[in-house]
């Protein structure tokens, strides 16, 4: 790592006495790691790190308050400067900042110095200067940041110049250099400008116009320094009053497409040009910046980086130009230039600018108060036309910042535009592949249409996105809306009609009057769930009681649009674009009068059943303008079944005659026909009413809705969305995209049938085909095709044809028929989708109805249909939902029913049929559901409290431990003899059954969740720990015992001789359990003896620990024997497992000895293979090299020394020779093997330097030189080891008793010269 490098490096410094004087170099570094720990976070990527280091580190300086810990810091610090990482660089310099803020007394010409002399430039190696240079800059940056260099004027004049010097160190800083000192500049006083900084910075703003930088230091010092940079003073520096001028036209052009190429990849406005469109602005040249420069210069530049800087150039400039000066950019050239590139980048690949855009346009209007500027921008954008649609989103959410008057206004405009579009106000454009197919003759035609689609939709959004919008502004856009998307003004103005006083100049079509109408039912549904408009306290309490869809007095907005399009029927100077029969104008009578007498029966009955029957009779009566035949037969059932809700002799009717459906379940039938409608409108409000209704709904009104998942329903009745098959294919649904989806996944199938048909079919049509062919007598044998006449041959291919003909209309007909059943499968599931959301609604909105209950089994058999169906996506999605609704809107649903007193018996005959359901099951999963679906009905019955046993109270109702134990000892509602008998008998076949859909999860949920069932089941569990008849069924007994007793709660419901009684018997078990082991133990008794040894363990720990009369003697004769099945012991875990009983039994484990294999004197050990050498076999025999093997030496004339005995001595030892070694290397160590040996292997020698310079010299000798010597027999050949510097050499035990013995005897003391 580079900062270990740096520390080591420095601590080495430190001991040598290099670097700055500190006064205890060592008693720093002695203090602890934890201060050195600061600096090596501080070089950490990670930006937390370092922040947190650097705050450490701070606090640790000022708690202290030590002179050699702080010189210490400012050095490690200076240096950590200029470090390669790039993340450490900013952590130092950040950290140098804050030492120095922090600390005053430090003088900052000092910690200049310290960074000049550290990362000097010129005496630095060529490697190193891309460090320096960023070491200075960040010294600089840490000057400037700690706050203190503006006010250090020396220090200021020398940073400066420094970071002049930086500017020549482009490769490596760019223009950083150059944008600090712009900021240091921008900092700094006036006074201090004037009389320290000018005269260093003449130079750079006397060339303001050769670089990006220059120029922009100039602006800078101009907006902040107007009394030192006049314009006289500028005129003596570059020669011109001002910037912006038609002398500098040409300058700025160039220095603005460098800039935009530089800084292409920032993504943002650069500086300098946002800068200079300031200055331009302050001297009254904008017009000539903006026409000369951006538009006749930039924009000729054909390049991507300056066409987005002129783009973020208008963006930028939007708050910073009056009024005039905005209706001239809006209408200029870079208006259009982003129009096209708008339109041109729509595809994927190309770079899109109109977020960017609208993210400025949202600045601006949050940030303006003035009404006209708001105005002219909204305007201004949305003028900007491709073939007369404008680019702005028409779901652009930029209108929620602009003000009343503005919005009020803007609405004004675009109604004025959509009556008479001028087109020639617009800023239009076409691409160039319009240009190629449009038609001359409808291209106004065409454009105007496009604009009031756009205009429209523009429109109903407002109503959505302004936040300052008023009752009387959404009232105004909903009437327009409604007039021209259903009437038509006649010739005559009319005064009491706003909407048809003015005719629009071009009359609307019908596909205009059928986009509008789309447009107003989407607006309907805004309306339906707006919150209440106004800024009154009683508009802000409806709000917090979330009352959507009404007025501030309370009336609907769909009310108010009923009563509006009463009064259009009832004009003479309108006309409806679908006038209405007698039969309609009458139904449409009928509702309006219902509605008015429900209004007067809402104080008197229940207000939600009014709203609900209100809103759902204002909607289907408002879609009488869309759908007319098909909302009369609706509209006229729901009035029937409103004036049997209300009517007072339907209460008398209830009790008597049950026949007849009440007006629950008419309501019900009515909201599941919306559903299959394909407005969503109507799919919303049915689940609204739905909501209102569930209080009343009946048994019979909740079973029409469980019918529909009823698979012999289907055939048997028609359903609803049969029906709507045919309106489907005019107008386009939701549903039309999931019948898309799930044609790719069925084309396979298709394809697949229809080659079997074939095969199937082509019998009867070969046999067709025969009769034909014999008719013409062309199937005999002897005769040819030549035979036959012209006229016979032209019968028999007309005969062909016709057979072929009707085959092939056959075949199509079959093809229809299947995908007519596979489209109504795929809307008879989408519409099962959207029920199920009744059912959602249902089991939220009325969790503490009884009737709850009687949606389990419809929901599991659903559940269970769905997982032995097809696997389509439609399917699984389908299934997803309800196994979703299953588990969080019913099992985990807090809240429940609380009258269950009076259906006992029915609920846990529910049990019963549940559990024996999960059992019987094949599938687990499905048999998981059921199981949950019981565990949720013990909930329930738990849960209330029974009439006839009251539930045992503690004697301290305070205490908070006895609350809870008296609410797990009272059963409640529950039959624990029958429960017990249900979950005792599923239990049993768990444990006894080969393969059972039930899991060991199941139960172990039930015992968590239920503690109350623990004690009449554990003794079953007890039991089948040696009477389960497969040893992975005992495991799972002893599994499940284990996780029993470990339940703190199941001590509540047992007393304590229970309690040893249990445990006493639980240990007899598992003794018994594992009596019963065979001698090659299996994967399964591997598994019981695991699971039998944990809960033999907990069982032993329980009996020591709570001192239980328990007699251990038995287990102790079973688990001894144990130790020596080698199956235990070659298993970790159940070695572990098994020594971890017997602890309890005062046991230990032995411990493994390692035997010692030494080799005896006979026997010779296994040569270990040497890394990186050469096989013997591969060496070459003839080499003239003296060997050294086993003690003997090598002559020098190359023939081999006698071996003296013990004993005597050699003559070259009187000398002080080494053994071995030469008259002109006396120094030399003596050799073993090729190993050296000095002072018999402790200790170096003392002129081990000349003796490695020896060594090279001699090395450099023997390249060029013949080998020569050879050993005495050709046998194996020893490689010499290499001899280094000091080295030890050890006596390896891969040699031969005798040749060890020989080395002893001729090992001594190396004698040194």
């Amino acid at each position: 790592m580079a900062g270990m490098e740096e520390m080591e490096e420095m601590e080495e410094m430190e001991q040598r006495g290099g670097g700055a004087p500190v006064t205890d170099p060592r008693g720093v570094l002695r203090q602890g790691r934890a201060f050195l720990d600061f600096f090596w976070d501080i070089a950490k990527p990670e930006q937390e790190v370092r922040l947190a280091a650097t705050e450490n580190l701070l606090r640790h300086l000022q708690e202290g308050k030590k002179d050699d810990e702080l010189k210490y810091t400012l050095k490690r610090l200076v240096e950590g400067l200029g470090a390669t990482r790039e993340a450490a660089r900013p952590g130092f310099s950040l950290a140098l900042a804050q030492v120095l803020q922090a600390f005053e007394e430090i003088p900052l010409c000092s910690i200049l110095e310290q960074i000049k002399e550290k990362h000097n430039l010129e005496k630095v190696k060529k490697k190193l200067v891309r460090n320096a240079a960023f070491g200075n800059f960040f010294g600089v940056m840490a000057l400037f940041q700690s706050g203190r260099l503006v006010k250090d004027r020396k220090a200021l004049l020398e940073s400066i110049q420094l970071l002049q010097q930086l500017t020549n160190h482009q490769t490596h800083l760019r223009d950083l250099p150059r944008r600090t000192l712009i900021d240091i500049t921008s900092e700094v006083p006036e006074t201090v400008f004037e009389e320290v900084l000018f005269d260093i910075l003449q130079g750079d703003l006397s060339s303001a116009f050769t670089s990006p930088e220059n120029l922009h230091l100039l602006l800078v010092g101009m907006q902040k320094f107007p009394g030192v940079l006049k314009p006289k003073k500028l005129k003596k520096l570059f020669g011109s009053p001002t910037v912006v001028n038609k002398e500098n036209i040409s300058r700025l052009v160039e220095l603005l497409k460098s800039t935009a190429k530089s800084e292409k990849e920032d993504k943002k406005l650069p500086s300098v040009v946002f800068d200079l469109l300031q200055v331009a602005l302050k001297e009254g040249a904008f017009e000539l910046f903006w026409n000369e420069v951006v538009e006749d210069g930039l924009l000729k530049e054909k390049s991507g980086p300056v066409s987005y800087m002129c783009y973020r150039l208008l963006g930028s400039a939007l708050p910073l130009l009056s009024l005039e000066q905005l209706q001239v950019v809006l209408k200029g050239k870079v208006m259009l230039h982003y129009g096209e590139h708008v339109v041109a980048t729509q595809f994927p690949q190309g770079f899109k600018f109109a977020a960017e855009m609208e993210g400025y346009i949202d600045t601006f209007l949050s940030g303006c108060d003035d009404p006209e500027r708001q105005l002219a921008v909204m305007v201004g954008f949305s003028t900007l036309t491709n073939e007369g649609k404008p680019v702005l989103l028409s779901a652009s959410r930029v209108v929620r910042h602009l003000q009343a008057v503005a919005l009020q206004k803007y609405v004004c405009w675009l109604k004025d535009m959509f009556l008479r579009p001028d087109l020639d106000c617009c800023l239009d454009f076409s691409s160039n592949r319009r240009k190629q197919n449009r038609e001359n003759a409808d291209t106004a035609q065409q454009k105007t249409a496009r604009l009031r689609k756009w205009i429209m939709h523009r429109l109903v959004n407002i109503t959505e996105s302004a936040t300052r919008k008023e009752e009387s502004l959404v009232m105004d856009i909903a009437r327009f809306c409604f007039f021209h998307a259903f009437f038509v003004a006649k010739k005559k103005k009319n005064s009491q009609i706003a909407e048809a006083s003015v005719l629009p100049s071009e009359p609307l079509n019908e596909q205009d009057h059928t986009e509008i109408e789309n447009y107003f039912f989407g607006l309907l549904q805004t309306l339906n769930t707006l919150p209440v408009l106004g800024d009154t306290a009683e508009t802000a309490a409806l709000r917090g009681k979330h009352i959507h869809g009404v007025t501030a007095d309370g009336k609907l907005w769909i009310l108010l649009l009923v009563e509006y399009a009463n009064k259009l029927l009832s004009s003479e100077h309108v006309k409806a674009v679908k006038p209405f029969t007698e039969e309609q104008r009458d139904i449409w009578d009928r509702t309006l009068q219902s509605v008015k007498n429900l209004q007067k029966k809402e104080n008197k009955s229940d207000s939600a059943k009014v709203g609900a029957f209100q809103q759902l009779l204002l909607s289907i009566a408002i879609h009488l303008f869309k759908n007319q035949p098909e909302t009369v037969d609706v509209l006229s059932d729901l009035l029937n079944c409103t004036e049997r809700a209300f009517s007072k002799e339907a209460k008398k009717k209830k009790k008597t005659d049950n026949s007849e459906p009440g007006w629950v379940e008419v309501m019900v039938e009515i909201l599941l026909s919306l559903l299959a409608q394909p407005s969503l409108l109507l799919r919303r409000i049915s689940k609204s009413v739905f909501v209102w209704i569930c209080p009343n709904l009946t048994k019979r009104g909740l079973q029409l809705i469980l019918d529909v998942f009823d698979p012999s329903q289907e055939q048997d009745e028609e359903s609803a969305v049969v029906v709507m098959e045919e309106s489907n294919k005019k107008t386009k649904s939701a549903q039309d995209t999931d019948e898309g989806g799930s044609e790719d996944s069925s084309d396979e199938d298709d394809t697949d049938s229809g080659d079997e048909e074939n095969e199937e079919v082509d019998e009867n049509f070969r046999s067709q085909l025969m009769k034909v062919l014999q008719a013409g007598n062309t199937v005999e044998g002897d005769k040819s095709d030549e035979e036959l006449d012209d006229e016979a041959m032209m019968a028999l291919d007309k005969n062909i044809s016709a057979l072929f003909a009707e085959q092939q209309k056959r075949i199509q007909a079959k093809k229809d028929e299947k995908d007519r059943i596979r489209k109504e499968k795929i809307l008879r599931r989408d519409f099962k989708t959207k029920v199920l959301d009744l059912i959602d609604v249902f089991l939220i909105k009325q969790a503490e109805n009884p009737l709850v209950f009687d949606v389990i089994e419809p929901l599991l058999q659903l559940i269970e249909q769905c997982m032995s169906s097809d696997s389509d996506k439609q399917e699984l999605d389908f299934l997803q939902k309800t196994a979703n609704i299953f588990k969080n809107s019913l099992c985990r649903n807090k809240q429940y029913c609380k009258r269950v007193a009076p259906l006992q018996e029915d609920v846990h005959d529910l049990v019963q049929r549940l559990v024996q359901k999960a059992c019987k099951h094949n599938d687990s999963a499905v048999a998981l559901y059921y199981f949950s679906a019981s565990l949720y009905l013990l909930k329930v019955l738990k849960g209330n409290t029974s009439s006839t046993l009251p539930p045992p109270e503690p004697e301290e109702q305070s205490d908070s431990r006895a609350k809870q134990a008296s609410q797990l000892l009272n059963p409640g509602c529950l039959n624990m003899k029958k429960v017990t008998v249900i979950y005792q008998q599923a239990l049993t076949q768990f444990l006894s059954k080969r393969n059972s859909p039930l899991t060991c999860s199941m139960f172990h949920d039930l015992f968590k969740r239920f503690p109350i069932m623990c004690k009449p089941l554990v003794n079953t569990l007890v039991e089948f720990i040696t009477a389960a008849a497969r040893q992975h069924q005992q495991a799972l007994a002893c599994m499940l015992l284990h996780k029993v007793l470990l339940l703190h709660e199941l001590k509540l419901f047992v007393t304590e001789e229970e309690w040893e009684q249990l445990i006493s018997r639980s240990i007899s078990q598992v003794t018994e359990c594992l009596k019963t082991l065979g001698k090659p133990l299996m994967k399964a008794e591997k598994e019981k003896i695991a699971k039998s040894l944990e809960l033999l363990n907990f069982l032993l720990k329980t009996v020591t620990g709570q001192k239980l009369n328990v007699k251990l003697t038995e287990v102790e004769k079973v688990l001894v024997p144990l130790s020596q099945l080698e199956d235990i012991g070659n298993s970790p875990r159940l070695d572990s497992l098994y020594w971890n009983v017997m602890r309890w039994l005062n046991y230990t484990k032995p411990k493994k000895e390692k035997p010692a294999t030494k080799p005896t004197q006979g026997e010779e050990l296994p040569k270990k293979k040497k890394k990186g050498f050469l096989p013997e076999t591969k060496k070459r025999k003839n080499r003239k090299k003296s060997i050294q093997e086993n003690g003997v030496a090598a002559g020098e004339d190359g023939e081999p020394a006698e071996e003296q005995p013990q004993g005597t001595e050699n003559p070259k030892h009187k000398k002080g020779l080494v053994p071995g070694g030469s008259k002109k290397h006396p120094n030399r160590g003596g050799r073993e093997n090729g190993v050296a040996k000095v002072d018999g292997g402790d200790l170096p020698t003392a002129n081990g330097g000349d003796a490695v310079a020896d060594k090279k010299k001699k090395k450099r000798k023997r390249k060029n030189r013949k080998r020569k010597g050879a050993a005495d027999n050709e046998g194996e050949q020893v490689p010499a080891a290499k001899k280094t510097k000091g080295s030890v050499a050890q006596e390896t035990q891969q040699k031969q008793d005798k040749a060890k013995k020989k080395r002893k005897e001729k090992q001594a003391p190396v004698q040194q010269e």
